[in-house]
């Protein structure tokens, strides 16, 4: 019984694991059609489908659920925690029937019901919403409305792991930009393992991505949510998710921005250029708060893979610290080390609370 389930849910997708401690056995990326899931109206009932694609899953690959030592799954919008390994819990499960409505919750549920089900434990670890913010870093100008932790924190996490690992040192004795580009983007500034500030790269701040508008001048959002011609569902819509490259080229697809920057479409090439500029300012801005004291820069998540985006944000910041490279996402895999971690009993298995 050397084998980790991860359960990785998404809008539209399961991307469902089997790890053999840290080495991957099987990765799978199932994809629901929207007809699929337009049945139902709230994402929690969507618990039996995404139940039977998980049994489906293990049985099609030869396992079954009593082989497994731990479950990991992807955290989820509970309430803000700090970041680390949490047991699942009763108390988690009910708190996201309760606060959220994101898919990964019903793999929270998935975890937690198996677990009870068959006798093993089932962790969780670094939530999007995994909140170290120094006190300083929430204030934000208007007392009714305080900054808030929201990004991608199990990637920010593990690409800090990594690239302290890269350099001979430990990530809990350095100081850390780092940039996770992707879908969304969010720059965080990591002291000695804890994020104390980063862009809340969920609800509009920071640079913009290629589908969230990020920070924008306030009195012209407001006149717009005034303006009568859009709906409150709208104007959310428009910074999460029709914003950024989505809202200026119609496309969120960098490959694409980039095939038609270099068939000369100036346009393009001011918008990603514009990102590129927008995401620098921010690992500039995350540079004054380590008052100039930064080990390294690391630039992580999909659009890393992108020379161009990369190149133009490097020649911004490279004056600040060295700059590591570490393109791409490999959630499931810092899932399974997280557990693993955990059954080791090399870091503290918190509890949510």
């Amino acid at each position: 019984m050397n084998y980790i389930l991860v359960i990785n849910l998404g809008s539209t997708s399961s991307k469902l694991g089997i790890f053999k401690e840290e080495e991957e056995v099987v990765v799978e990326n199932i994809h629901h059609s929207v007809e699929e899931l337009a049945k139902y109206t709230r994402i929690v009932e969507q618990y039996p489908l995404r139940r039977k694609v998980l049994i489906d899953f293990i049985e099609r690959n030869g396992f079954s659920l009593s082989q497994f030592m731990a479950i990991a799954c992807r955290g989820t919008a509970t309430k803000p925690v700090e970041a680390g390994v949490y047991r699942v819990t009763k108390k988690m499960v009910d708190d996201f029937q309760v606060e959220g409505e994101h898919p990964t919750g019903v793999g929270l549920i998935l975890a937690y019901n198996l677990a009870e089900e068959f006798g093993i434990p089932a962790y969780t670890l670094d939530s999007p919403l995994s909140d170290e913010l120094e006190p300083i870093a929430r204030i934000s100008g208007i007392p009714e409305i305080q900054r808030k932790s929201k990004f991608h924190a199990l990637n920010q996490k593990d690409a800090g792991r990594k690239a302290a690992k890269a350099m001979g040192k430990q990530y809990e004795e350095m100081n850390l930009i780092i940039a996770h580009i992707g879908g969304g983007i969010s720059i965080g500034a990591h002291r000695r393992g804890r994020v104390i500030d980063v862009n809340n790269a969920l609800d509009g701040d920071g640079p913009f991505s290629p589908e969230r508008s990020g920070g924008l001048p306030v009195g012209d959002l407001v006149k717009l949510c005034f303006s009568g011609k859009f709906t409150e569902r709208e104007i959310l819509k428009k910074i999460t998710g029709k914003g950024g490259l989505v809202a200026y080229l119609g496309t969120n697809n960098a490959l694409e921005v980039e095939k038609r920057i270099l068939d000369v479409d100036k346009e393009a090439e001011l918008i990603y250029q514009a990102m590129a500029y927008q995401i620098a300012k921010e690992i500039g801005a995350m540079a004054t708060v380590f008052k100039g004291e930064v080990d390294a820069i690391v630039i992580t998540g999909a659009l890393a893979k992108s020379d161009m985006l990369v190149n133009w944000i490097k020649e911004r910041v490279r004056f600040i610290a060295p700059i590591i490279l570490l393109p791409g996402a490999d959630e499931m895999r810092a899932l399974a080390v997280g557990a693993l971690r955990a059954l080791k009993g090399e870091v503290e298995v918190k509890v949510y609370n």
